[in-house]
């Protein structure tokens, strides 16, 4: 109990930014109730309102869920899982990695062997397109912070400053013990490469793992491989959020404390709060604080980008817009339009 002692006092003065906003959200949306608007502009005209606001605006707000980083081309099924797991599709019939991720492998040294190269496509390679580059080109000279669902470090793998990055669902780069006494997290970075040498993954000339020209791979890695924490021993598992044992360490309480700190510095001021990509599995993190803090500042902005799902309360509808579509072309339609005004 030590451990969690030190820990837990380490954060006292620190403020839970995703509690405090998710709260406010929460009893906010019950009084928006009006109905749901998809914006009355074409896209064309939603773009260039978007980009005018986005010049003006004194500080953006990123809300980022899955729908992101699969307009860059983190698919979890299709080409990329059959490249990657062409063996685990034959042997135990697994359809997609996320239904991998849940599969009752007969063994740990197979368990982990499906992890690690989970874990080395999503977390560890860039994702095959630009999206978060551009992004970031539309933001790089605004005052800027990002919360996001997503736990593939794309933001960071694309430049973002890590100091207005707060990932409130946890890292694919970081393991946690399933000790509930032991609240420390590390990196896995070591862990993962290692893992993947040892099923026979080989280096290419840039430096990345790819299948060997035989085709052929190993579906579990040596028991002496599986991953320990460095401080117990004790197994581990990963740092996501899936319930109460998901560990907020220190590098996550921090972020929170940024995240609430910059919502203070700019409250009534002009925000663009920009939502991409965030669907209805958990609206309470991102969508509906960022509905209640643009319903309660007249001067703020709020923008979805989504596909299929773009929509606001009719409440805040005139300080709106939605963009339907892939995320991915609205970003670069919106890069287009204001290098033009340059």
């Amino acid at each position: 109990m030590r451990i969690r002692n030190i820990m837990s006092s380490s954060f006292s003065k620190l403020r839970n930014g995703y509690i405090e906003t998710i709260n406010r959200g929460v009893s906010r949306v019950r009084d928006l109730r009006g109905g749901i608007s998809r914006g009355s502009l074409s896209k064309e005209g939603s773009i260039a309102r978007l980009a005018n606001v986005l010049e003006n605006a004194d500080a953006v707000v990123i809300g980022a869920g899955a729908g992101l980083s699969t307009s860059a081309g983190f698919t979890y099924s299709g080409e990329r899982f059959e490249k990657w797991f062409p063996d685990f599709i034959e042997k135990y019939g697994i359809s997609d990695m996320y239904s991998g991720g849940f599969y009752p492998y007969p063994s740990k040294e197979i368990f982990w062997a499906f992890w690690a190269r989970y874990i080395y496509i999503n977390r560890y390679l860039d994702p095959p397109k630009r999206v978060y580059e551009d992004l970031l080109s539309l933001v790089s000279d605004k005052e800027y912070f990002v919360i996001t669902t997503n736990v593939d470090h794309c933001f960071q793998k694309a430049g973002f400053d890590k100091d207005r990055l707060f990932y409130t669902q946890g890292d694919y780069g970081v393991f946690q013990s399933t000790d509930p006494r032991n609240r420390k997290t590390f990196d896995n970075e070591e862990w993962v490469m290692k893992a993947m040498a040892a099923q026979g993954f080989v280096r290419n000339a840039e430096g990345l793992f790819e299948m060997p020209k035989n085709g052929t791979v190993k579906t579990e890695i040596p028991t002496d491989l599986l991953p320990k924490h460095p401080d117990d021993g004790s197994e581990v598992t990963m740092n996501l959020r899936s319930d109460d044992s998901f560990v907020e360490d220190e590098g996550w309480h921090k972020a929170a404390d940024a995240y609430a700190g910059f919502l203070d510095k700019y409250e009534g001021e002009r925000v663009l709060f920009m939502e991409i990509g965030v669907g209805m599995n958990t609206p309470v993190i991102i969508k509906y604080p960022f509905w209640q803090m643009t319903c309660d500042n007249e001067d703020a902005f709020y923008a979805c980008l989504n596909y299929d799902e773009a929509y606001c309360p009719e409440q805040i509808e005139n300080r709106s817009v939605c963009i339907d579509g892939d995320s991915g072309e609205a970003i670069r339609d919106l890069l287009e339009k204001l290098y033009k005004r340059e």
